[in-house]
């Protein structure tokens, strides 16, 4: 089996409303800042920018 250390679980944060809707894996080795991702927010009822939260 494949060691899972450079994975680590992160909460993205609408951009907008501050709202926590996902989490999400990222590879600490190849994602060394912070992740973004378009992603839909359903108290903004609409796409908007999800980024890590800390």
């Amino acid at each position: 089996m494949a060691k899972k250390e450079n994975r680590v679980v992160v909460t993205m944060a609408c951009t907008e409303c501050k709202e926590r809707n996902y989490t999400t894996e990222k590879s600490r080795k190849n994602d060394q800042g912070r992740i973004e991702f378009k992603k839909y927010c359903c108290k903004c009822r609409k796409h908007t920018m999800h980024r890590e939260a800390k």
